[in-house]
This record gives C-alpha cells, sequence and structure tokens, in this order.
C-alpha cells in the first residue's frame, strides 16, 4: 500500500502528516505502530511526531499526534500549528480561522496572511493552562508551594509543574547551553511524580520578555523546539515573576511568541509553520 504524506516542521520541530478522514488507515493498522515506523530516521520519513488529520463532529477538524516512540500525546504546539497550514493549502479548511478537536479539547488556530494571501504565522489560542497538581497530572510531595522538588538518581530536581493540554515540568537554569537536557530530562520524564509521564523544559531568563529554552520532550528527547512547552515555559516565569505576559521564547530551532492574557485566562502563541515536502511511502 501507498501512502501519501507531508513532511512539515515548526521551528524544526519536524512531523509527518497523513490525511485519514476515510478512516482507511484506522480499519487496516495502528497509528501507533505507523508513528514507529515512519517517524525513525534511518528506515522511515523522518520526523519527531505522526499527525493524523480526522473529521469532527464538534470541530471543523480533529488532530490526533502521536510521538516517534508510538505514544500518544494530548496536544502538540508546534504540531498543531503545521496542521493548520495544511488543512489550508490542502482545501480542507477555507477559513483563516478554525476550530480543532484534540485529546486537550478545542484548540483555535488563527492564519496570519499577507496582503496576497500567503502564510506568514500561525497563532493558537491554546486555552487557560492547568495549575492543579490532580489535573496536570502530578503528584506534589509538598502542598501550596508553586516550586516543588523531588528527589530523582541524579539528585534533587526542582520545577513548576504546568499542564498545557500535556504535563510539563519547567526547570529554571542559569545557562540554558549548560543544562543537563539529556541527564535530568529522561529521569524527570518518567518520575512516579507524573503518572502520565512528563515533558520537561529547561529555562534561561534572558529579561522581562525573552526566554532562552531547551527541551526533553516525552516520548520523543530532545527536539529542537516544543509549543506547549514555551506556552508552559512561559506561565512558570510569570508566575515565578520573572517576566511580563509577553515573552519571546529562543528554542534551538527558532522563536515563538508567547502572550498569556490574564483577563480571559488564555494563552496565545504564534509562530511559523513550513511544508518540507510531500511524497509516498510504501507501507
Amino acid at each position: 500500500m501507498d501512502l501519501a504524506f507531508t513532511k512539515m516542521e515548526g521551528i524544526g520541530n519536524d512531523f509527518v502528516i497523513i490525511d485519514d478522514r476515510k478512516q482507511k488507515l484506522e480499519r487496516t493498522g495502528s497509528y501507533s505502530d505507523l508513528s514507529i515506523k515512519l517517524c525513525n530516521r534511518r528506515f522511515g520519513i523522518g520526523a519527531d511526531g505522526l499527525i493524523v488529520v480526522l473529521t469532527s463532529s464538534s470541530c471543523d477538524i480533529k488532530f490526533r499526534i502521536f510521538n516517534s516512540d508510538g505514544s500518544e500525546a494530548q496536544m502538540c504546539g508546534n504540531g498543531i500549528r503545521c496542521l493548520a497550514r495544511y488543512a489550508y493549502e490542502e482545501g480542507m479548511i477555507e477559513k483563516t480561522e478554525f476550530t480543532v478537536e484534540t485529546l486537550a479539547g478545542v484548540k483555535i488556530p488563527k492564519l496570519n496572511l499577507d496582503d496576497q494571501g500567503r502564510i506568514l504565522s500561525v497563532t493558537v489560542d491554546m486555552g487557560q493552562p492547568v495549575l492543579e497538581a490532580r489535573d496536570i497530572p502530578f503528584h506534589p510531595s509538598q502542598h501550596g508551594a508553586l516550586v516543588q522538588t523531588i528527589d530523582t538518581e541524579k539528585g534533587p530536581v526542582s520545577f513548576t509543574a504546568v499542564s498545557m493540554g500535556n504535563p510539563h515540568a519547567v526547570i529554571f537554569v542559569g545557562d540554558a547551553s549548560k543544562a543537563p537536557v539529556t541527564e535530568t530530562g529522561p529521569v524527570v520524564e518518567i518520575h512516579p511524580a507524573f503518572p502520565e509521564k512528563t515533558n520537561v523544559e529547561f529555562i534561561e531568563v534572558l529579561s522581562n520578555s525573552e526566554l532562552r529554552m531547551r527541551v526533553w520532550e516525552r516520548g520523543s528527547g530532545v527536539t529542537l523546539a516544543c509549543g506547549t512547552g514555551a506556552c508552559a515555559a512561559v506561565v512558570a516565569a510569570i508566575l515565578n515573576n520573572k517576566t511580563d505576559n509577553t515573552v519571546i521564547v529562543h528554542l534551538d530551532g527558532g522563536d515563538l511568541t508567547i502572550t498569556w492574557d490574564r483577563e480571559s485566562g488564555h494563552v496565545f502563541k504564534t509562530g511559523p509553520a513550513r511544508t518540507v515536502y510531500h511524497g509516498l511511502i510504501r507501507i
């Protein structure tokens, strides 16, 4: 069977996107197994994750995302920007602002166009951050404290826990370039305090309007960018009185602009999404 796909990236966070609105693939196999196969960088297409486009009974379109290890994530900030561009350019959606069904609830991307109708960037209403430990989910060792500490085989780790529809542990560091991403990231990801595992962000505060971020993503390892992680990082920075409400987050793959609108409580994320190529692969 030949499978049509599109390879896309959002500031270096790359995805294989497939259209399964007729559910042919869902009837013939597992999205999880397909993700492992397609995302393999030596024997497959190569990507951080697989995005599946489906029909929705409640929204304009439905989004499912699977990490490169086959696990399904609730949401992906960079992935949903790619989905928005893909759906618009493939004629699935004619509106520049529309609703997307995800496991993390309804998300609303908006395509920002130039005078000639070309897509400049995508802004996504990511909804309200979740800060209640039981809803992240996270089992705190102490109550009422914003910054939590857990014991790991690499020593104690302090962080702020936030969910943007998926769990995050935001660790503030003095120098992001020297952060122990590949050492601390994996042990925090699978720590028992996070029953659904967690993404781990290492954040250097550059100013009250700029952050430098590196990330260990749940189910994928080190990636060049994480959109929900950037949102969680800004929420954590604001809660810890480190930044203003609008922040540019510098990631290894590029920059995102994050605004936490305190009146509505919603977090808005703006950044690029780019089509790399279209192709066919035999599965």
